[in-house]
């Protein structure tokens, strides 16, 4: 997750100050820069979001597109606390020992949805590698009461990837999740180095298995580029997300959260995201977002909904036929 440290939280705003001369921060593009956020909505869902006591990785990455999302009064929460027990070199959440569990955490996120009247929310966490299933039961406790409370409002989850247990996956899998989005983050040449705790082909064979278990259900990934990686290698995730079964890509420009992070190797230009683009489209992905400023969850109920007409057109064209 990448995101402008002027939008974190002051307690993690604060880490910015420490500055590492190895990884000095780049001077950012024009077309990375976002205006800070100050409308109404904004506010309002900032209200809400503290009223309730609620974790949204909007706020502790930072997230670019915050401003936009909560006028629109779109947020992405996060649950299962604000540490976590891997320690990728791309993200600035928190590592180390986490809390117990909030066993009202999945209560508050339904109210939350309510108040806020959202038609599609998107729930993400930190890894759970200390707890015996991941928090597989806290992601269905959490759909659980969005669903006895807003039942006609779409949930996207973005969780880990359970350490490959395919009894915690399928246990989520059966919760019926609209959309199940998992991130394959970067080429599997580089996880060794940005994604040490994860592993390339135990996140496909995930989103492989989703659509095993329940092919009604939507899988969503995305990846950044920026890293080091080449065009080439990014095709070559594309074809393996084909290969799963995968309906919807994303693709977004990595940005360094503090010089303690990996460094961006490039920035990929606003042409170069149209070309890999038409590459995505052209190998059958329902959906493809890429631009510099895609996240995981950017206009993720909109684009739900082209996807959700993809996919009937697509059915409908191979009944025809």
């Amino acid at each position: 997750m990448t995101y402008n440290p002027d939008l974190l939280k002051p307690e993690i705003r604060h880490r910015e100050k420490q500055k590492n001369p190895d990884r000095p921060m780049g001077k950012k593009p024009e077309w990375i820069k976002v205006k800070a956020p100050q409308s109404k909505g904004y506010l309002e869902t900032r209200e809400i979001v503290k009223k309730m006591h609620l974790t949204t990785v909007c706020e502790e990455a930072g997230c670019p597109n915050i401003g936009e999302c909560w006028t629109q009064k779109h947020a992405t929460f996060m649950i299962m606390g604000e540490i976590c027990t891997r320690a990728c070199s791309f993200c600035n959440v928190a590592t180390g020992k986490p809390d117990a569990l909030n066993e009202m955490e999945p209560k508050k996120i339904g109210i939350a949805v309510r108040e806020m009247g959202l038609k599609h929310v998107v729930i993400t966490s930190v890894d759970r590698d200390d707890l015996r299933d991941s928090g597989a039961q806290h992601f269905v406790q959490t759909i659980k009461e969005i669903r006895d409370r807003c039942p006609d409002t779409t949930i996207e989850i973005l969780p880990g990837d359970f350490r490959g247990k395919i009894e915690h996956i399928d246990t989520v899998i059966h919760a019926r999740p609209d959309v199940f989005n998992h991130n394959l983050e970067t080429v599997p040449r580089l996880y060794p180095t940005i994604r040490p705790g994860a592993r390339y082909f135990r996140s496909l064979r995930l989103l492989q298995r989703v659509k095993e278990v329940d092919p009604s259900q939507f899988t969503k990934s995305g990846m950044m580029v920026g890293l080091g990686e080449t065009r080439e290698e990014v095709g070559q995730v594309m074809d393996d997300l084909r290969a799963a079964d995968v309906d919807f890509i994303t693709i977004g420009q990595y940005l360094q959260p503090t010089p303690k992070h990996a460094p961006v190797m490039h920035f990929w230009t606003p042409d170069e995201f149209k070309e890999l683009e038409k590459m995505a489209k052209g190998k059958g992905f329902l959906m493809v977002s890429a631009t510099p400023l895609t996240r995981s969850s950017y206009h993720a109920g909109d684009d739900f909904e082209k996807m959700r007409t993809a996919r009937n057109e697509r059915l409908a064209k191979m009944a025809a036929e």
